[in-house]
C-alpha cells in the first residue's frame, strides 16, 4: 500500500548511517521486551506466525506512530493495532491500563470477543513449490507494473513502472500481497532484477545499480 512505510527511494530523509560494528542487538532493555511483545502479539492476533500480516500492520500506522518513537516503538504501536484489529484488545485498553498503573482511576473498556483469523500456514517458512517453470529468464528485460495497491505489497513505489534486467531467478515463495490478508499463499517465483539508478530517478541520478527481489506478479515482459 502507499503510505509512510514506503519511504525507500524518496528524498528528504538525510544520509544513511551504517550501523556501528560494536552495535548491540538492543540499545536499551525495553527494546528487547518490545521485540518479544510484538512477536507474541502477532502470533495471538493472527492465530499463528504471519510475517506479511505483521508488516501490513506496521505500514498501516499513521506517520506519528510510525516515526516518532523509533524502530521498536513502531513495533509496539503495530502490536496494539494488530491486537485491536483482531478484537483481542478493545480500542483504548492499553492507554487506560497505563493510566491506572500511574495511579489514575479510569474505567477500562470491557474485553471484547476475539475475532482471530482462521489461519494456518501450509508449511514452515515461506518457501513453497510450484508446478510450472519461471515466466522470466536470467538476462531477460522486464518491466515492473505501474500499479497502486490498496493493501500490502512488496513492490516499492520507486520501482513501479520501470525497466530492469533479471539477474537471478530465485525459488518460489509465499506471495505477501495475498498472505498478509489471509487470502491464500499463492506461491510465485521471485526474481532479482537490476535497475540503473537513472532509470529509477532520472538522468541526474548518480550512476549506480539497484537490485530488487520482485515477485513474478509484479513483472511483465517488455515486448
Amino acid at each position: 500500500m502507499d503510505g509512510i512505510a514506503d519511504m525507500g527511494g524518496t528524498p528528504g530523509w538525510g544520509p544513511v548511517r551504517p550501523p556501528r560494528r560494536d552495535e548491540p542487538v538492543f540499545e536499551e532493555p525495553w527494546q528487547g521486551r518490545a521485540f518479544a511483545l510484538a512477536s507474541l502479539s502477532g502470533r495471538i492476533a493472527f492465530g499463528g506466525v504471519n510475517l506479511d500480516a505483521f508488516r501490513h500492520g506496521l505500514e498501516r500506522l499513521d506517520r506519528a506512530a510510525y516515526l516518532d518513537e523509533g524502530y521498536y516503538g513502531r513495533w509496539l504501536n503495530g502490536a496494539e493495532l494488530m491486537l485491536t484489529d483482531s478484537a483481542v484488545l478493545a480500542p483504548g485498553a492499553i492507554r487506560a491500563r497505563a493510566r491506572n498503573l500511574r495511579g489514575e482511576r479510569v474505567e477500562e473498556p470491557p474485553i471484547p470477543e476475539p475475532a482471530v483469523p482462521d489461519y494456518a500456514p501450509s508449511a514452515e517458512g515461506s518457501l513453497r513449490p510450484v508446478d510450472r517453470p519461471p515466466a522470466f529468464a536470467v538476462g531477460e528485460r522486464v518491466r515492473t507494473k505501474a500499479m497502486s495497491v490498496p493493501g500490502h505489497t512488496r513492490l516499492p513505489g520507486y520501482a513501479r513502472g520501470h525497466t530492469g534486467i533479471v539477474e537471478v531467478v530465485q525459488p518460489s515463495f509465499v506471495l505477501p500481497d495475498t498472505n498478509a490478508h489471509f487470502q491464500g499463499e499463492n506461491p510465485q517465483y521471485v526474481y532479482s532484477v537490476r535497475f540503473d539508478a537513472r532509470e529509477l530517478w532520472g538522468a541526474d541520478a548518480e550512476p549506480f545499480a539497484v537490485t530488487a527481489d520482485l515477485f513474478e506478479n509484479y513483472l511483465e515482459a517488455t515486448s
